[in-house]
């Protein structure tokens, strides 16, 4: 899917932004920019793409996304009714590569801190005590003043880029396609999908929407995601099926055609193929982990 440009402000005596977010919900389009982004949730579920990959995003992930790696997090249906209390929340950092000087990269004593930034293009989840370690330091951050938010991000990104308790989120192979001109069609696809997964897309309506013939959409739609309309859906609909499973409020039964599949054979071996457990494992699994 091509993104589009997000534009990042910074304030007028700030080389850097930090900010405390409570919103409705996260910003659900498709888009990209040319700042490094660090971000802590601290409220807020969700499906969270990044790059080629899809997964589900829940309180206190850590994230660090590359510059221009496409990105968004799309909060759950709850969140986009009218609601007093519910909310998604979030500590956010925004920095260029190179706002502390064209230099400082290259000094022989930030070798490990460039290379971080370099595999951050694939997007980077952060775990154990490296997460709590971030969590407590950008807290800090918010309140901090002048060089002292400058430390702060040096040591929260020295103490990243020593850690072993990091995952890299999108494949090696996976590579931007930054053209603008095809941003609307992309995020009407997008967003068509999102409202419309748990019915049947055939290939026809999903090419209407996209103005692009049947063929062409098929061909065009694998070209920037590196992965087929097909995929795609069927990743949406085991991300829901997954959110339902650890909700555990509905039979396998009813999550199977809840989330779109139309039927329980069928959602069983996709569920599989994504995960590589079986609906019924992973449901025990997380109830498992989360009684521990």
């Amino acid at each position: 899917m091509n993104p589009h440009l997000l534009k990042v402000s910074t304030g007028p005596h700030q080389s850097f932004n930090i900010r405390h977010d409570v919103v409705q919900y996260f910003y659900n389009r498709w888009h990209f920019h040319p700042e490094i982004e660090l971000l802590h949730i601290q409220k807020g579920t969700g499906l969270q793409f990044i790059g080629d990959s899809i997964q589900r995003f829940k309180k206190d992930d850590v994230i660090l996304v590359g510059a221009n790696l496409p990105h968004l997090w799309r909060c759950d249906d709850a969140y986009f009714q009218k609601s007093k209390t519910l909310r998604a929340q979030s500590n956010v950092i925004h920095f260029k590569e190179d706002f502390w000087g064209e230099r400082f990269l290259e000094l022989p004593e930030n070798k490990k801190l460039k290379q971080l930034l370099e595999k951050a293009k694939r997007g980077i989840s952060i775990s154990g005590a490296t997460r709590q370690f971030v969590i407590a330091q950008m807290e800090q951050m918010l309140e901090a003043k002048d060089s002292d938010r400058i430390v702060l991000l040096l040591q929260i990104l020295g103490r990243i880029a020593q850690s072993k308790q990091l995952k890299l989120i999108s494949s090696a192979g996976f590579s931007t396609q930054l053209e603008q001109k095809s941003t609307d069609k992309i995020n009407s696809v997008y967003a068509y999908t999102l409202a419309h997964f748990k019915e049947k897309i055939s290939l026809k309506k999903i090419a209407e929407v996209s103005n692009i013939s049947p063929n062409s959409f098929c061909r065009y739609f694998k070209v920037h995601t590196r992965k087929t309309y097909s995929n795609f859906l069927h990743e949406l609909r085991v991300g829901h099926a997954s959110k339902l499973l650890i909700e555990n409020k509905l039979s396998i039964s009813q999550i199977c055609y809840e989330s779109g599949f139309n039927n329980v054979t069928n959602f069983y071996k996709t569920f599989k193929r994504f995960t590589g457990q079986t609906p019924l494992a992973f449901q025990q699994m997380y109830n498992t982990t989360a009684g521990e």
